[in-house]
C-alpha cells in the first residue's frame, strides 16, 4: 500500500467537489482502502489516500469521465507519494 496526497484546486464549490469525491470513492473502492478529504479553502482541498494499486489509480484518474469533470470544473490535481519518517 502507498499513502498518497492529492492537492486539488477547482472552480466549483468545495461542497460540489466533496460530492464528486464521494462518487469517485465508490468507483475506486477496489484499490483505495481509506481516504480523508480536508478543505483548505472554498476552491482547494487535500485528499489523503491509502492506495493498494497505483496502476489502477493512474488509469482511474485518466478516464474520460474524470478528465471531463476536471475540465468542466477547472480542476488541477497535484499528486504526492508520502513516506513515514521514523
Amino acid at each position: 500500500p502507498m499513502n498518497i496526497c492529492i492537492v486539488s484546486t477547482f472552480s466549483c464549490s468545495f461542497e460540489d467537489f466533496n460530492a464528486w469525491v464521494e462518487v469517485c470513492r465508490e468507483k475506486a473502492s477496489s484499490f483505495i482502502t481509506d481516504h480523508q478529504l480536508a478543505k483548505v479553502d472554498e476552491h482547494k482541498s487535500m485528499l489523503m489516500l491509502n492506495c493498494i494499486d497505483m496502476d489502477k489509480l493512474e488509469a482511474f484518474l485518466s478516464t474520460p469521465e474524470m478528465l471531463a469533470w476536471d475540465q468542466a470544473n477547472d480542476c488541477v490535481d497535484t499528486v504526492y507519494a508520502l513516506e513515514q519518517i521514523s
